[in-house]
């Protein structure tokens, strides 16, 4: 029996519970709408539900073991601190993790993550001697943005060259690893928000790649006062002007603002404002 199977066999058939959404493991108690998030290694399997259902957590004898974790503290190498006015999410074990994997524990904080002055070529410079290293560098920064949203552009535009590493990329990352060196501490601060509605900001750089001359779309989007969604990418094609290349970074956000408009409506979260999608023309 798999967990989604045995999930759904403790919810709707012995808790009693209506499943609402099965892709998002929604269902339904009464006047309460429960998510159910698992996580599943080998034998151990965790299940986080509301505190008035524990009594009934006798149910899943037929799985291996049910844990009530308490307050969520920790998830995947993000942390989670409750404060008076919300929650603050951070990763600094791991940043300092991917610090001292760099051999850089002493090296000098700087300002800013990225050269904003110049850009990255693929052509540019000597092959770096390590491309594995590169890669590994590359893709622990990429996973850091979940809670940096302030390095997401310049961890990009060093993963467009993770197939052939140059000298010059290995230094970016070197001044993205002296960044957060200075700013290891920083993380998303999510607080309850009065306003309950989608707004979003969009630009592009107009042909910023020196390779491709491809532009570059960068996207934020805000429920209420809260971030809680972004995306720095390069665009699949070539825009002939400027203004086609903001098109497209707006049609690329309006296309995940319906998306988040459609979750919040399954999590039964639905908006009555139409979304703000504000464009730096």
């Amino acid at each position: 029996m798999t967990f989604t199977t045995s999930i759904d066999s403790m919810c709707l058939g012995c808790l009693g519970m209506e499943a609402e959404d099965r892709g998002f493991q929604v269902y339904v108690y009464g006047n309460v709408y429960t998510c159910l998030w698992g996580h599943v290694y080998r034998k151990l399997t965790s299940v986080n539900v509301l505190r008035g259902l524990y009594e009934k957590l006798d149910v899943l004898g037929y799985l291996d073991v049910c844990l009530d974790l308490g307050n969520l503290s920790s998830f995947l190498g993000i942390s989670i601190q409750r404060k008076s006015d919300g929650l603050f999410l951070n990763q600094t074990a791991y940043a300092n993790d991917i610090i001292s994997r760099a051999g850089m524990t002493l090296c000098q904080p700087i300002s800013t993550p990225v050269d904003t002055m110049g850009k990255l070529s693929s052509n540019a410079g000597d092959k770096y001697k390590d491309p594995t290293y590169f890669r590994s560098l590359a893709g622990a920064l990429q996973y850091l943005t979940f809670t940096r949203p302030d390095i997401a552009y310049a961890v990009q535009q060093v993963c467009l060259h993770m197939h052939d590493p140059r000298d010059i990329h290995m230094l970016a990352i070197k001044r993205i690893i002296r960044y957060i060196k200075g700013t290891v501490h920083m993380g998303l601060h999510m607080t309850r928000s009065k306003k309950h509605e989608l707004v979003s900001y969009t630009d592009s750089d107009w042909g910023g790649c020196l390779d491709t001359r491809r532009s570059t779309s960068g996207y934020c989007v805000f429920l209420g006062d809260n971030l809680i969604f972004w995306s720095s990418k390069r665009q699949p094609t070539i825009s002939r002007s400027s203004a086609e290349s903001e098109y497209r970074g707006v049609a690329n956000v309006v296309a995940e603002s319906y998306w988040l408009r459609n979750l919040l409506l399954e999590l039964h979260m639905p908006l009555h404002k139409a979304t703000l999608v504000l464009c730096d023309n």
